[in-house]
């Protein structure tokens, strides 16, 4: 009997093989694609995709645009010259540019000689967004774009996750970059942060859907972001308090706290406790100018995306437990007709982590094959946007 991780590697080298035998022909393309696929799902565990390419090199950098400076971690290919580049960003967890998720996937991209860069966002660390990140994501391929000697300057785009596919549509806004972005590889953002405010606070998606259970992890990210917008000290110690009861146990009970609210701290509280979603529109109402404000800003429904002029790539699981999967059908709606590609996985991913969950059952052939050939079509797309191949 084959032992689980050899198992595992034979699973997913056949299941890069039926796609390949899907498509017809093995043009090299369609054959990286398929080992991409394989060793995304992988992460840090060996594959074929690992096995046949080299190592890419890692460095930090810190580069400066229009007198901002940043830092960043910049991935290139080992063997031969980028063909693309692309500026690779997180969702919001504590490790940002460093989640080993990210990196395993900067690495993936790196072996397809994808120059891969991954811009800090300090204020991740703390489960915190800001609005200036949008500017920092676009100075991160700006940084990319001037550095012809190093990548295609008509081959460029980002590839976001979870919260920051929103951050890098709106960087990809920016005047500056805006000619410059070639291709946008989303996989679960938003397009009405209400909507998904709503989603993760109550579990609620619509009248013919069913309710989910709401997100303690977006739950975690509104209250840290909005600690910035309370002019009460009291109020951001005992909200901070809630945060790091919440961080070390999901379950807890925190409602002890909560008559030592003041009024802002208590308008954060009484949205993230309640469970009707035709109140969530006025309790974002009773919130922090502030922090409205940025809930405005962010928000892609309220941007006009037509001067976009990237192809958008959208992957988004239907099980998405934080933003839920018509975002992306709605942002993809939104977009300039034909611009946006969009792949809605039935099983295989939940929010961003890509996963196989049966062994050659029946799910297997109803289900987790044709998410592998939706991943794998999306994977094609993205390797698509590299320079030809060297003469």
């Amino acid at each position: 009997m084959l032992a689980p991780k050899k198992l595992i590697k034979k699973y997913l080298w056949l299941c890069a093989s039926l796609i390949l035998l899907l498509n017809g022909c093995v043009p090299q393309r369609s054959y990286e694609a398929a080992l991409i696929l394989a060793d995304t799902a992988a992460r840090e565990a060996p594959s074929r995709w690992k096995s046949t390419t080299p190592t890419p090199s890692q460095a930090g950098v810190t580069y400066t645009v229009a007198g901002r400076t940043h830092q960043g971690t910049l991935y290139l290919p080992a063997a031969a010259p980028p063909r693309a580049g692309i500026v690779l960003v997180p969702g919001v967890v504590p490790l940002g540019k460093d989640d080993p998720r990210l990196v395993a996937f900067a690495n993936t991209l790196a072996r397809a000689r994808f120059a891969v860069l991954t811009p800090e966002l300090k204020e991740f660390q703390h489960l915190q967004v800001r609005t200036r990140h949008p500017r920092v994501i676009a100075d991160a391929l700006a940084y990319l774009a001037d550095r012809p000697d190093l990548v295609p300057s008509d081959h460029l785009g980002f590839g976001a996750f979870s919260f920051s596919v929103g951050l890098a549509v709106i960087a990809s806004l920016e005047e500056d970059i805006r000619a410059q972005v070639q291709f946008i590889f989303g996989v679960g953002g938003y397009y009405d942060l209400e909507t998904a405010i709503r989603f993760f606070t109550t579990g609620y998606l619509s009248e013919s859907e069913h309710d989910l259970e709401p997100s303690q992890y977006g739950k975690l990210i509104f209250a840290a972001t909005s600690l910035k917008y309370l002019t009460n000290p009291a109020d951001r110690a005992v909200l901070k308090e809630m945060i790091n009861i919440k961080i070390r146990n999901p379950d807890a009970d925190i409602t002890f706290l909560a008559p030592r609210l003041g009024p802002q701290g208590k308008a954060v509280y009484s949205l993230l406790n309640n469970t009707d979603p035709a109140q969530v529109s006025p309790l974002i109402q009773a919130l922090p100018q502030g922090l409205r404000q940025l809930i405005e800003n962010l928000s892609l429904s309220n941007q006009d995306l037509t001067p976009i002029q990237a192809q958008v790539i959208l992957v988004h699981g239907k099980d998405d437990p934080l933003i839920p999967y018509t975002e992306s059908i709605a942002l993809a709606n939104a977009l300039p007709p034909k611009q946006a590609k969009l792949y809605i996985i039935e099983q295989t991913l939940t929010h961003v982590d890509f996963k196989f969950r049966s062994f050659f059952t029946p799910a297997f052939w109803s289900h987790e094959l044709p998410d592998l050939w939706r991943m794998y079509r999306a994977i094609y797309l993205l390797l698509g946007k590299r320079a030809p191949t060297d003469p």
